[in-house]
C-alpha cells in the first residue's frame, strides 16, 4: 500500500475532480486524484467500434457553457458543428413519420399555441431563479409541491402540447417520469442553460461537439497534471475524517490529506463508510437524490443514407420509443453515426427483454422516423451507465419531489475537511459538463481561501480559470 500526504485529495477523476484538481495545482497545492476505474473522463467515455467514433457519454457543448469553452480554449481544444442541414421528423400519436422544417412540430396550430404558452410559463418561471440558489425562488415551496407532469396540465388542458413541452425536461434531461419529480426541478433545468426556450431548441443545447471527444477534456487535463497524480483502478471505500484533515484509503493508494473533494455523483456517496459517520443532514439529504435512466443508441451505417433524403437526421417523438434521434457523426468520418435515447419506463422495457429482441425493437424504432436502411447499422451499441457500477444511472441525480425546497440548501455545504462538487450540484451548467467544470473551479477557490486564510469571493461562478498559466505557483 502507498502511502502519499498532500494538501488535497479528489476523490473521483471526471471533469469536474480533474478541474478542481487543475486549479489547485496552478495554485501550487499538492494533489492525488483517486479514481475508481481504470479510465479518467467519469459520464464522459469514448470508444472507436468499426473506425467509427462512439462517444458513449456526455458530447455536447452549447453557447451558454461558458466555464467549459474557457477550459478547453485554455487547453487548445477545438470544437466542431454537429450536422443540422435539413428537414427534421416528427413521430406523432398514430405513428406517422412527418418530415417538416422550422422550430414548430407539425401539430395543430392550436397545440403549437398551448406549447408556446407553457414555454413562455417556463421561461418567465426561469428569469425569476438565481439556480445557484432555487430554494430561494419566489415560488420555491409551491413549485416543489407539485410534479412537473400536474404542472403543465394545470396550465394547460392540451394533452399533446403537455407530452411535447415535457420531453425536453422528462426524457430529454432529467430522464425520469415527469410525474417523479417536481416543477421547481424542471425550472431549475431551464434557468441553469439560461431559459425554457434554450432546452427546447436542439439547435442551440447541442449545438457542437468536441474535437478530440468531451472524454480528450479530461484526458487533456490529466496530462496537465503530470505523473504522479492521478491513481486509477483506486475506489474510495474509508474515508476517516478530523478537524485537521482526512485519511482516503483507496484501493492500493491511501492519501493523507487537509481537504477532501468528492467528486462524485451524490448516489455514490454512500459507497463510502465515513469514520466517524457523517453528520444527519447529510445521511437524509443524499437519499432524496437519484439518478435518472436512459439509454443511449447508437447507430453507424455505410453513410449518413437520412442526408441523401435531405434530412438532418433530427427526430422527435414525445410517445415512440425512442424519442430523440440526431445524426452523430464525428468530424471527418465518411460513416454516418445516428444517437437516439429510450429514457425512463421505454428504458426498463428494453432492459427486460433479451439482446436479439431488444435489438430489433430500438433499430424498429429508428426505422419509424428513417425508414428500412435504418435497420441494418453496421454498428449498433447501447449505452448502459446504469449498469456501470460507479456511475449507477444517466445522466445526473436530481430530487425527488418536495427534495430539492427542503434538502438543495445544504448540497453544497462541506463537512469539516470534506467539499463536493460535481455536475449535479451545479446552477449554472446543471447536468452537464459545463456545470462539472464550473463547480470543480468553485470548489477549488474555496478550499484555496481556507488554506491560505484568505476570503472566498462568494459571486465567483467558476466560468473562468483562478490562475491563468503564466502566474502557476510552482509547488
Amino acid at each position: 500500500m502507498e502511502h502519499l500526504e498532500r494538501d488535497v485529495v479528489v476523490i473521483g477523476a471526471g471533469p469536474s475532480g480533474l478541474t478542481a484538481a487543475y486549479e489547485l495545482s496552478k495554485a501550487g497545492k499538492t494533489v492525488a486524484v483517486l479514481e475508481a476505474r481504470d479510465r479518467v473522463g467519469g459520464r464522459t467515455w469514448t470508444e472507436t467500434m468499426d473506425g467509427a467514433t462512439i462517444e458513449i457519454g456526455g458530447q455536447w457543448i452549447s453557447p451558454d457553457q461558458t466555464g467549459l469553452y474557457s477550459l478547453i480554449n485554455e487547453l487548445g481544444i477545438e470544437t466542431f458543428e454537429r450536422y443540422k442541414a435539413g428537414k427534421s421528423v416528427y413521430l406523432n400519436e398514430q405513428g406517422e413519420a412527418i418530415v417538416y422544417e422550422g422550430e414548430d412540430f407539425p401539430v395543430a396550430e392550436s397545440t403549437v399555441a398551448e406549447m408556446n404558452k407553457l414555454i413562455s410559463l417556463m421561461n418567465e418561471l426561469a428569469a425569476q431563479m438565481n439556480p445557484d440558489k432555487p430554494w430561494e425562488h419566489p415560488q420555491a415551496e409551491e413549485l416543489d409541491k407539485i410534479s412537473f407532469h400536474h404542472f403543465l396540465r394545470q396550465h394547460s388542458n392540451d394533452e399533446l402540447a403537455c407530452n411535447n413541452v415535457g420531453l425536453f425536461i422528462a426524457g430529454g434531461m432529467l430522464t425520469k417520469p415527469a410525474h417523479t419529480f417536481s416543477a421547481l426541478q424542471a425550472v431549475l433545468m431551464a434557468s441553469s442553460a439560461g431559459s425554457f426556450g434554450n432546452l427546447v431548441d436542439e439547435d442551440f443545447i447541442l449545438d457542437r461537439r468536441i474535437v478530440g471527444t468531451m472524454q480528450g477534456v479530461s484526458k487533456t487535463v490529466a496530462e496537465r497534471l503530470g505523473e504522479g497524480i492521478v491513481f486509477l483502478n483506486n475506489p474510495v471505500l474509508k474515508l476517516e475524517w478530523f478537524d485537521g484533515g482526512v485519511v482516503a484509503h483507496g484501493q492500493s493508494v491511501t492519501v493523507s490529506a487537509k481537504k477532501v473533494i468528492l467528486a462524485i455523483p451524490p448516489n455514490l456517496y454512500s459507497r463510502i463508510t465515513y469514520v466517524p459517520a457523517l453528520p444527519r443532514k447529510q445521511h437524509v439529504t443524499h437519499q432524496h437524490q437519484s439518478m435518472g435512466l436512459v439509454i443511449k443508441v447508437h447507430a453507424v451505417y455505410d453513410t449518413p443514407f437520412w442526408r441523401e433524403q435531405g434530412l438532418s437526421g433530427t427526430c422527435f417523438g414525445p410517445d415512440a420509443l425512442v424519442q430523440e434521434i440526431y445524426d452523430n457523426t464525428y468530424t471527418g468520418e465518411s460513416t454516418g453515426t445516428l444517437v437516439g435515447f429510450i429514457s425512463d419506463a421505454k428504458a426498463d422495457a428494453m432492459w427486460e427483454l433479451d439482446e436479439e429482441a431488444r435489438r430489433a425493437a430500438v433499430l424498429k424504432g429508428l426505422a419509424a422516423y428513417l425508414g428500412e436502411k435504418a435497420l441494418d447499422p453496421k454498428v449498433f451499441y447501447l449505452s448502459d451507465f446504469a449498469a456501470e457500477e460507479w456511475t449507477r444511472g444517466a445522466y445526473a441525480t436530481s430530487y425527488d419531489l418536495g427534495g430539492l425546497y427542503r434538502f438543495g440548501p445544504a448540497q453544497n455545504d462541506n463537512v469539516g475537511p470534506i467539499y463536493f462538487s460535481s455536475s449535479d450540484l451545479a446552477g449554472e451548467g446543471f447536468q452537464h459538463v459545463d456545470g462539472a467544470v464550473r463547480m470543480g473551479r468553485r470548489t477549488a477557490a474555496r478550499i484555496i481561501a481556507t488554506l491560505d486564510g484568505t476570503s472566498y469571493d462568494e459571486s465567483y461562478d467558476g466560468v473562468q480559470t483562478l490562475t491563468e498559466i503564466d502566474q502557476k505557483v510552482s509547488a
